[in-house]
């Protein structure tokens, strides 16, 4: 996943950390794709850029992760690029994302990236309606600070954006209020969706 190999002993989940924005596409007055921009948390960043820094200058350049960029795009389909997305009712399939990119911005590195819909959709006056969260939960997304966490791109003019934030603070026993076993954890798959309960959701309705 996001070509990560956790070392050492079993960690609780989540396993990352994710500050996500959005920005939902249009062209020609139709939704397009979503613009995605992950921040990893630190731990995370410094494990998985081990070894890019090819000049040796201490720093990491956008040149030097391009190739990590491209990598976990692509391993991105096989989780469904933790991204729902509905256009007036119907579920939108992806096409490859496009344009990957990642940058070092103090201890955490960005990912951005292009998630292109395989065919355009019209709103007209329905919703579209878009979800970021992996259903494993061993990526924990959290949508950035501020109401620009999901924001429009080439949007009809009277778009506006309502955010909904996940509740729930982490995983528990319905019973005892104890944190779940990693076993439980290594049981899931996409298909289980638990991590439904703590998807970042936002509403987009149009005149």
């Amino acid at each position: 996943m996001l070509g990560i190999a956790v070392a050492g002993p079993a960690l609780a989940h989540p396993h990352v950390w994710v500050v996500a924005k959005a920005e939902l596409a249009y062209e020609g007055g139709k939704v397009a794709g979503v613009w995605h921009s992950w921040t990893f948390d630190a731990a995370y960043s410094a494990y998985v850029t081990q070894g890019l820094d090819t000049n040796k200058d201490g720093k990491l350049s956008p040149e030097e992760l391009q190739g990590l960029a491209t990598e976990n795009t692509t391993n991105l389909a096989e989780f469904g690029y933790f991204t729902k997305l509905k256009v007036a009712g119907k579920e939108q399939a992806f096409a490859e994302p496009r344009e990957p990119r990642m940058a070092m911005d103090g201890d955490k590195v960005t990912l951005s990236f292009l998630l292109p819909l395989k065919a355009s959709a019209a709103q007209g006056r329905g919703v579209a309606a878009i979800e970021i969260y992996d259903p494993t939960y061993f990526v924990s997304f959290g949508l950035a600070e501020g109401a620009d966490a999901v924001g429009l791109r080439g949007a009809p003019s009277g778009c506006a954006v309502t955010i909904n934030r996940p509740k729930s603070n982490g995983p528990q026993t319905a019973d005892a209020g104890k944190p779940m076993s990693e076993a439980f954890f290594e049981a899931l798959t996409a298909a289980s969706d638990f991590g439904a309960q703590y998807a970042n959701r936002a509403l987009v309705a149009c005149p």
